[in-house]
């Protein structure tokens, strides 16, 4: 078994008995009908459509938690909590009361192995994801839970999550991009039967009348070549990148001609 200390997500907690028709009526997926062996990818927009932050939703036995970027936890707790307003719903910044691991083997020791992309299972104060094959999301109060297993590189992690096709949406990309540009619709973070939500007319009428014009591609940089999110390549807007085999692997949005 090998892990990462994964540094560059916040953690937010939602909490109190509004707490999951809030987030249902925030969110780009249908958290109402979500189980609570199930995460869920989402997205919350501004009024015009646009990524605020992509969210891991991962229902806990005390409410919700959501992976978001680090950098954009602070604006996203201020600019959520004013949507509070009568509701039962809590909002907290649970960062520092978390060690968020990228796990690589066949399981958790102690949990039941998640059997399906984006599964759950908790027991105490940890709790494991399914991010893919030998392939987990861990989260825990204990930080000497993995104390014997081999630590690497958090960019390992990072470069799954890339190779996966799932973007991270940070401060330097936030209100640039409809749910559809980064792929939402098609990795099933994006309910288009469920009601209403911030900017949900605009990305319903992008959907339906073919009018996304950009979408994420997995792309390649050479050796040498240094690129951020936010940054251009290839004609497009860089999402997230990682070093890789050769040079770096990029998730750029790019004009959707680019992309055939």
């Amino acid at each position: 078994m090998e892990y990462a200390h994964l540094t560059r997500y916040g953690l937010l907690s939602v909490s109190g008995s509004d707490a999951r028709a809030f987030l249902h009526a925030q969110l780009t997926n249908d958290i109402e009908n979500l189980p609570p062996s199930r995460a869920a990818l989402a997205g919350w927009c501004s009024a015009k459509g646009r990524l605020l932050a992509s969210f891991l939703v991962i229902p806990t036995a005390q409410g919700f938690l959501l992976q978001l970027s680090r950098d954009l936890v602070p604006t996203v707790v201020k600019r959520l909590s004013m949507f509070v307003l009568r509701s039962k719903v809590k909002i907290a910044d649970e960062s520092g009361k978390w060690h968020q691991l990228g796990v690589w083997g066949d399981g958790v020791s102690g949990l039941d192995v998640p059997r399906d992309p984006l599964d759950v299972a908790e027991k105490g104060s940890v709790l494991a994801v399914r991010a893919g094959d030998a392939r987990f999301l861990v989260l825990s109060q204990d930080p000497r839970l993995f104390a014997d297993a081999a630590a690497v590189a958090e960019s390992r992690w990072t470069l799954d999550e890339i190779r996966a096709g799932r973007p991270l949406i940070s401060a330097a990309t936030q209100d640039q991009f409809v749910p559809q540009m980064v792929n939402f619709d098609t990795l099933g973070a994006v309910n288009f039967q469920k009601g209403c939500y911030p900017g949900q007319e605009i990305v319903a009428r992008a959907q339906y009348r073919g009018q996304v014009k950009r979408r994420m591609k997995l792309l390649q940089a050479p050796p040498g070549v240094e690129l951020r999110p936010g940054e251009k390549f290839q004609g497009g807007t860089v999402v997230d990148v990682a070093p890789a085999e050769n040079g770096s692997a990029l998730l750029v949005v790019v004009p959707v001609e680019e992309t055939a």
